[in-house]
């Protein structure tokens, strides 16, 4: 853009001006047409004391020149005879402007608003019951520039229904329909601004700031709505305050000097500034004259491109400065435009052909700007071509030139125009015009623009940094934001390449949380989620519990499911106690298969005959019990266990106690009832006695069924990462009634044959009989405390491991010796040593001659 403003300056330059007396600038602020359009520019500024001291309500001449207000309303001139000289908008029919200046001052602006608002043709507001058939001089008003000027004019005009289209007034305060009913705005709400700022400090991960605002309207508003969208989006405020305006006094600039001094010596690196030029400038002039440290300040787009600041001596020293800026549209022709009128202005001719037109508002208002007409026109040039240069403008002139585009395309509908002629072409009410600007839908070069329902349109923003370079800073796009923010890396553009970091306390690491230390919530101590719990998001401040069916372990951010664990096949511990169950059960069948080959042999009979095979047969299906405990548990499974496991160990134990009471009565009872009882000891009678043990341990295991059955429950505590499928007993008292009968019968079996002296000579059967029901009872006693102890996991495989070391102490103290002599000596199984049917001499020597085996 450097390029065409240093060629199209070249008029100006060649006509050597230097400050000019005889200027008729201020002459170009008018113009009549069919309809006039009304702006409020700022023109230029005046003294402070010219405000604050006022005794009367006199006028208040305004003597510096604000060049940024003079171009502005170049841009509307230039809007206006775009409009003109072309043919489809309004076409045959002119606009006229009549501009002012405000000062940027209430005071001053007040009096150009009620000139606006005279009756066309004179100059007096009259009373009426009813303005609807009211003319005012102007048909609509663009401007002005500041909030704080709109919220005031903004009532005004509200009550004559006169649109008003501001190019910069941005407070939120704004879109309030009821209170401002015909105000328009061609730039979004501070609202949007002040999101894209909480979005670029999330982005940046700044969430330990300051926020300054200025001490007026846009100010307060700005930072009220600042604070709101920060605290939702846990972004934390050290800081607040307001800055005084440069006319209060000390005892108000004491306080955000002393907020200022806060900041500089705290840990924060971030300064939201939503203020106003003026504010700024007093800020960063004590900040600069004190040598407070650099930070990063978030501008408002009130300040980020005012030259007030951007000229302020030594202003590299405040540190690097961002905000956003609406996007506009470049006007290439605007400097050569500017350029035509400054070069009329210093025309002599041209300026007496404007003085033959007399002012006639001038003897009212006074002159519309005496400062325009005494200036350096190169000095201007200058700075026109910087700020165009720089980017500092583009956005503001496109602003105010929309907003002229705005009325017309809205007079256009209420004309009902087309490309040649407005078929109602005439008077309009300012109100007439208003009902056609709700919602209207308007075109500004390439760029097309509505009104929403709160009277703003809807622009992208640019993201902007101040780069550093003499003599003032040049405006970098950085980013941009159009409802969500994009950035170029900022390692790339930030002048550190590293991007500062303004936080309370470190980022907590992946499953932590934080503990919020004193009143904000950015200042924090990261604790660990605990096994079984997670951090759901980074903000979280508690972690939060998984799901029944879900784990984590520590300094989790999920949960992972829980897969079913049961005692499966594959296990060792299952794999070793099925290589057990091999052993004794291959042992169980060998013997069972030993003794049904040698059933009618003496040492067979003595040992119960049938009786021995049946009580090996159930023996190894006391062992095979143990096949319903490995694998996933169903409710056939966990029922059937017990009553599986011990009504064969049952069978066997009976045909114990059958042997231990003939041998009881043989030893210890009269010959009488010896022979009385062994006789029913055997044949129908033994069978009956098994049958009938049988039939207890059925019906108390039938009990225990009916009473606590056990059931497949899910346990999902006792595992930390998975859920533990088990068969869960409800009565530990029920399954020791299942014991009743085993234990009963290994006891009778004990006293029976702990103290009987066998006969000289002669096996001793009794010694097999109380080694085995010692065994059954050293097993499942210890049993009772290891099962205890034991983890649920692995509680089955406890029952597992007493069941087949009770079936094998049975083999190994009572079957297998007897297999040893069958196999090995065979020279005893002969009725004498086994029956006692020999003399006591025979059976002596048979003794001697076989005592290591009589011990068995």
């Amino acid at each position: 853009m450097r390029s065409p403003v240093l060629l199209s300056l070249g008029p100006v330059a060649l006509l050597g001006l230097r400050t000019v007396a005889s200027l008729c600038l201020s002459r170009q602020l008018r113009a009549p047409g069919d309809y006039v359009l009304g702006g409020l520019f700022p023109l230029g500024s005046a003294e402070t004391a010219d405000f604050y001291h006022r005794v009367r309500p006199n006028g208040i001449v305004c003597t510096r020149l604000s060049s940024l207000g003079l171009f502005l309303a170049m841009a509307m001139k230039m809007a206006v005879e775009e409009i003109n000289n072309g043919s489809t908008l309004l076409p045959g029919l002119h606009l006229g402007y009549d501009l002012y200046d405000t000062c940027s001052e209430p005071v001053v602006t007040i009096k150009p608003s009620l000139m606006f608002l005279a009756k066309a043709g004179g100059y007096r507001i009259a009373a009426y019951c009813n303005y609807t058939q009211y003319q005012p001089r102007v048909l609509a008003v663009i401007g002005p520039h500041t909030s704080e000027l709109a919220l005031i004019t903004g009532k005004f005009f509200g009550f004559f229904l006169m649109p008003q289209v501001s190019y910069s007034a941005s407070i939120d305060r704004l879109s309030d329909r009821e209170t401002f009913p015909s105000f328009f705005r061609t730039v979004p709400s501070d609202r949007a601004q002040l999101e894209a700022i909480v979005m670029l400090l999330q982005k940046l991960k700044w969430n330990w700031v300051a926020a300054l605002g200025s001490n007026d309207d846009y100010g307060q508003e700005g930072l009220s709505i600042f604070s709101g969208l920060a605290r939702v989006r846990g972004i934390c405020i050290a800081h607040e305050g307001l800055m005084p305006l440069p006319q209060t006094g000390d005892q108000q600039l004491g306080k955000v000097l002393d907020v200022l001094h806060q900041v500089n010596q705290s840990s924060v690196q971030v300064v939201v500034v939503f203020a106003s030029a003026r504010a700024v400038h007093s800020l960063f002039s004590y900040s600069i004259r004190h040598r407070l440290a650099p930070k990063v300040w978030v501008a408002s787009d009130a300040w980020l491109t005012s030259d007030l600041i951007l000229t302020l001596p030594n202003i590299s020293q405040v540190g690097t400065v961002l905000g956003f800026v609406h996007r506009g549209r470049q006007l290439p022709e605007f400097s050569h435009y500017v350029e035509s009128r400054l070069a009329l202005a210093a025309d002599p001719a041209f300026c007496a052909s404007l003085n033959a037109e007399p002012d006639l508002e001038e003897h009212v208002m006074g002159p519309r700007c005496p400062q325009c007409d005494h200036m350096e026109l190169r000095n201007l040039s200058t700075w026109l071509l910087q700020n165009l240069s720089a980017g500092q403008l583009h956005h503001q002139i496109f602003a105010t030139y929309a907003a002229v585009y705005s009325v017309a395309q809205a007079l256009h509908k209420a004309l009902r125009c087309n490309a040649s002629r407005c078929a109602a072409a005439g008077p309009v009410q300012p109100w007439q015009l208003l009902e056609n600007m709700h919602n209207l839908s308007f075109r500004a070069r390439d760029l097309v623009l509505q009104f929403d329902a709160h009277g703003s349109v809807e622009m992208e923003y640019d993201l902007m940094m101040w780069v550093w370079q003499s003599p003032a800073p040049r405006l970098t796009t950085v980013g941009v934001f159009n409802g969500s923010l994009w950035l170029q890396s900022p390692h790339t553009w930030w002048p550190s390449q590293e991007v500062p970091v303004s936080q309370c306390s470190r980022q907590c690491e992946d499953g932590q949380v934080r503990r919020v230390k004193g009143s904000h919530s950015c200042c924090y101590d990261c604790t660990d989620c605990k096994a079984g719990s997670y951090r759901q998001s980074p903000d979280d401040l508690s972690c939060t519990l998984c799901k029944q069916d879900q784990w984590s372990p520590a300094r989790s951010t999920r949960c992972f499911p829980r897969h079913p664990r049961f005692l499966a096949w594959g296990e060792p511990a299952v794999l070793l106690l099925l290589l057990l169950l091999s052993l004794v059960l291959g042992l169980a069948l060998a013997a069972l298969g030993l003794f049904l080959y040698h059933r009618d042999s003496p040492l067979v009979r003595a040992s119960g005959g049938p009786l021995a095979c049946f009580g090996l047969a159930c023996l190894s299906l006391f062992c095979l019990s143990v096949l319903l405990f490995p694998g996933q548990p169903d409710p056939a499974s966990c029922l059937a266990q017990q009553p599986l496991a011990h009504l064969p160990l049952t069978g066997c134990l009976s045909t114990f106690f059958l042997q231990a009471a003939e041998i009881f009565a043989k030893s210890e009872l009269p010959l009488s009832w010896a022979a009385w009882l062994c006789g029913h000891l055997r044949g129908p009678w033994a069978w009956l006695v098994v049958l009938l043990a049988v039939l207890l341990e059925a019906s108390l295991c039938a009990w225990y069924l009916a009473t606590s059955p056990p059931q497949v429950v899910t346990d999902w505590q006792v595992l930390p990462t998975e859920a533990l499928v088990h068969c869960q007993i409800h009565s530990w008292a029920s399954l020791g009634l299942v014991h009743v009968t085993n234990a009963m019968l290994a006891f009778l079996c004990f006293l029976g044959t702990f103290l009987v002296q066998s006969q000289p000579g002669c096996y001793n059967r009794a010694r097999g009989l109380t080694f085995a029901t010692l065994a059954y009872f050293i097993i499942w006693i210890s049993f009772v405390p290891l099962l205890a102890n034991m983890q649920v996991i692995y509680q089955p495989t406890v029952q597992m491991g007493a069941i087949l070391f009770c079936a094998l102490g049975i083999l190994a103290n009572f079957y297998l010796p007897k297999c040893y002599l069958l196999l090995w000596r065979p020279n005893l199984n002969t009725p004498e040593f086994f029956l006692g049917e020999i003399p006591r001499a025979t059976a002596d020597g048979d003794s001697s001659g076989g005592g290591g085996v009589s011990t068995a």
